[in-house]
C-alpha cells in the first residue's frame, strides 16, 4: 500500500515525516528502495538537525547513493505539494482610480482568477522549472573503483593520498575501505560522485591513476559499480 506525505518542504510536512520515521528506517519495508529516493529527491534541502528523525534518514540515504546506488523497488510512495513554502503575502487591493475600466472583462477578473495570459506564463515557468530540475538529477553518477597495489611491501595510506590528490571539477571522492586479496595484499575499494558531463572515469583512470608518480603505487584500476544518481 503506498505511503503519502504532503508538503515535504513546509514545517508541518517536515513534522509528520519526522513523526513517521520516529520507529522506521526507511520509508517502506527493511531496507532502502525507491521509495526512499523519490521522498529524498522531493527535499529541497538538507533537512534540520531539529527534524532528528528525517535528518538521520536522510544522511543515512545520501551515504547510500553515494556508496552503491539504490535498486529496490519499494511498495509505492506518494507526494504531493512538496514545493518550497513561503509566508503568503495578503492579495493587493484593486485601486478603482488606476485599474481598468470596469466593464473591461478581458482583462480583469473581478472575482480574483488568473487570466489566460497569466495562466500561460505560469505553465510556461513550471515547465521549464521541470526541464532545469530533470537535467539536473540526471547529471551524477556515483562510481565505486578498486584499486590494487603492486604488493603487500606498497604503503596503502600513501596510495589513498595519490589517489585523492586527483582533483578536478566535478569530481568528489566518498568513503573508502582496504579490502584482502590475498597473500597479504589489500586492495583500496574507494567510492566518487561525479558529474557525467565533466568526469570521464575511463580517462580519469588512464590519464591520472594509471601514470607517474600514481603508477609507483598502483598496479591496476577497475571499475566494480556505476550507478545514476
Amino acid at each position: 500500500m503506498a505511503v503519502n506525505f504532503h508538503n515535504l518542504n513546509a514545517a508541518s510536512g517536515l513534522q509528520k515525516l519526522n513523526d513517521y520515521l520516529l520507529t522506521r528506517s526507511y520509508i517502506t519495508g527493511y531496507q532502502a528502495s525507491k521509495d526512499d529516493i523519490s521522498v529524498y529527491s522531493a527535499l529541497a534541502t538538507s533537512p534540520s538537525a531539529d527534524y532528528v528523525n528525517v535528518a538521520r534518514w536522510y544522511n543515512h540515504i545520501d551515504a547510500l547513493l553515494k556508496l552503491c546506488g539504490i535498486s529496490e523497488e519499494g511498495k509505492g510512495v506518494k507526494i504531493e505539494s512538496s514545493a518550497s513554502v513561503v509566508e503568503e503575502a495578503p492579495s493587493p487591493a484593486i485601486d478603482d482610480k488606476k485599474g481598468p475600466a470596469a466593464d473591461d472583462d478581458d482583462d480583469m477578473d473581478l472575482f480574483g482568477e488568473e487570466t489566460e495570459e497569466e495562466k500561460k506564463a505560469a505553465e510556461e515557468r513550471a515547465a521549464a522549472v521541470k526541464a532545469s530540475g530533470k537535467k539536473k538529477e540526471s547529471g551524477k553518477s556515483s562510481v565505486l573503483l578498486d584499486v590494487k597495489p603492486w604488493d603487500d611491501e606498497t604503503d596503502m595510506q600513501k596510495l589513498e593520498e595519490v589517489v585523492r590528490s586527483v582533483k578536478m571539477e566535478g569530481l568528489l571522492w566518498g568513503a573508502s575501505k582496504l579490502a584482502p586479496v590475498g597473500y597479504g595484499i589489500k586492495k583500496l575499494q574507494i567510492m566518487m560522485t561525479i558529474v557525467d558531463d565533466l568526469v570521464s572515469v575511463d580517462n580519469l583512470i588512464e590519464d591520472y591513476l594509471l601514470v607517474e608518480p600514481a603508477n609507483e603505487y598502483i598496479q591496476s584500476c577497475d571499475i566494480v559499480a556505476f550507478n545514476k544518481i
